[in-house]
């Protein structure tokens, strides 16, 4: 539940208070006796946050570091935004008041983070988190309401690819994802059409339609479109989402644990893009949209698909199987081949595609190729901003040979070494237009919580690129 959000000119008595500061010096206009001013001296010179209990209420001191990059400040808000929630709900407080005291700002940033930090997935659960913030006010002459409706927004999103990716496959097969996605266009204002197996057959999506053998469970394969009268570009921008709604790895079996115990999260790039759309929606961006999401789950029935078998994807092009826990590159291959159909400004895909990625980057970055300079530097800022962040590698020629088949025009698979970049240019074959490829394997799920970033579906990719869309815009 997002809580009551409003503009205020002046801070109230009698409710509680959370401030940014860089410099005690600018705590001046708080109210604090002495004992309390030595106290949050102390406490700042070591951490980065001081909380003083008045109760019933809370003063809460946020403090950002000069001597940091910019995005490393906003990071410092958002991170304080969390903290300062899990104070009010440690004190049973549910209505407090930000304010900026630093020059430099951060104010939006510590709303996100107290509202990211908020998300709850309790719906299997007998007891129900029970604490929710219910009113914040806010007290800082630079922010609107149409910033403070863009947070709510964007969070919201983020709560929604959390959402999809914590829902396990006895919920959430391809044909419920798509029943998900329709409740969201409808709420948001963007159109949805849903290719059922019939219609992907009539297709030829190779690619989808071999991973789906081993399932009882039919795919989908899902078009959502946002195309505002004022869209500003004339060509769409494609999303690309790997939509594995859970996978076993089909004959070439995952082991359990670490590994097949947490492949519900295996659609998180198709989360990333739905929640990304459906915030470009809410907030009605003046960008014409596009997301196709594949989805099926990837099972070893008796008539799965194995290895040496050869399937011909959308476009042609013949595939070897060499590993059937290759799939995201398989069902992402006839999306991408789909995508050409609309001539687009710029394609990006979004997948948990290889464990190579969360080697090179772990949890703390998505890693990130394509073909498009210019368009790669805004969505690294981007990632930045948010701090959801990117490790670009390169998209050399050496990385396509041990894609090569000598009974079919590719393999599914290359080689151990240098994986994530093998799957990317087993990908770049089927593209002929401006492309992204970002694999978010180590950044869509999280065993543990870290800050705002909860333990399981983190919502990775909405807020990269709905800000990488607003850059677009401008």
């Amino acid at each position: 539940m997002i809580p009551k959000i409003f503009i205020s000119s002046k801070i109230a008595e009698n409710d509680s208070v959370a401030c940014l500061c860089s410099d005690l010096k600018e705590t001046a206009s708080i109210q604090v006796t002495e004992t309390e001013k030595a106290f949050l001296k102390k406490k700042l010179e070591k951490e980065d946050t001081c909380t003083i209990s008045r109760y019933p209420h809370l003063l809460f001191f946020g403090k950002i570091k000069t001597d940091k990059e910019p995005y490393l400040q906003a990071e410092m808000a958002r991170v304080a935004g969390t903290k300062l929630y899990d104070e009010l709900k440690a004190a049973g407080e549910t209505s407090v008041q930000l304010t900026n005291l630093c020059i430099a700002g951060f104010l939006p940033e510590l709303l996100e983070g107290l509202l990211l930090n908020g998300y709850t997935f309790d719906k299997y659960k007998s007891e129900k988190e029970s604490f929710k913030i219910e009113s914040i006010s806010i007290i800082d002459e630079h922010i609107t309401d149409e910033k403070i409706k863009e947070i709510i927004n964007t969070t919201k999103a983020t709560f929604v690819a959390r959402d999809l990716v914590n829902e396990p496959l006895s919920f959430l097969t391809a044909s419920q994802f798509s029943k998900e996605i329709e409740k969201l266009s409808e709420e948001a204002g963007f159109s949805l059409e849903v290719f059922n197996k019939k219609k992907i057959e009539a297709l030829k999506m190779g690619g989808l339609l071999a991973v789906n053998k081993g399932s009882i469970d039919p795919p989908t394969f899902n078009i959502l479109e946002w195309k505002p009268e004022n869209a500003k570009n004339k060509q769409a921008i494609v999303l690309v989402g790997k939509g594995i709604v859970y996978d076993t790895g089909g004959l070439s079996l995952k082991p359990t644990p670490n590994s097949m115990d947490f492949m519900k999260s295996d659609m998180g790039g198709a989360a990333g893009i739905v929640a990304a759309t459906y915030a470009a929606a809410l907030n009605k961006l003046p960008l014409h949209i596009i997301g196709l999401v594949p989805a099926t789950d990837n099972r070893p029935d008796g008539n799965a698909y194995v290895p040496g078998d050869i399937i011909k994807m959308f476009d042609g092009t013949t595939v070897e199987i060499k590993n059937t826990d290759a799939e995201g590159r398989l069902i992402l291959a006839d999306a991408l081949s789909y995508a050409k159909k609309y001539k687009p400004q710029l394609v990006i895909d979004c997948a948990t595609l290889t464990g190579s990625a969360d080697i090179i980057s772990g949890p703390h970055a998505a890693v990130v190729m394509g073909n498009t300079p210019e368009h790669m530097e805004l969505l690294k800022q981007s990632g930045f901003n948010t701090f959801e962040r990117l490790i670009e590698v390169p998209l050399w020629e050496e990385y396509a040979a041990p894609l090569k088949s000598p009974i079919a025009d590719l393999n599914n698979l290359g080689t151990r070494e240098g994986q994530s970049t093998i799957a990317g240019k087993f990908l770049e074959h089927f593209t002929d237009y401006k492309w992204i490829h970002i694999d978010m394997a180590g950044t869509a799920f999280r065993k543990e919580k870290d800050a705002y970033r909860p333990a399981g579906g983190t919502g990775f990719g909405a807020r990269l690129i709905y800000y990488f869309f607003k850059t677009m815009i401008n």
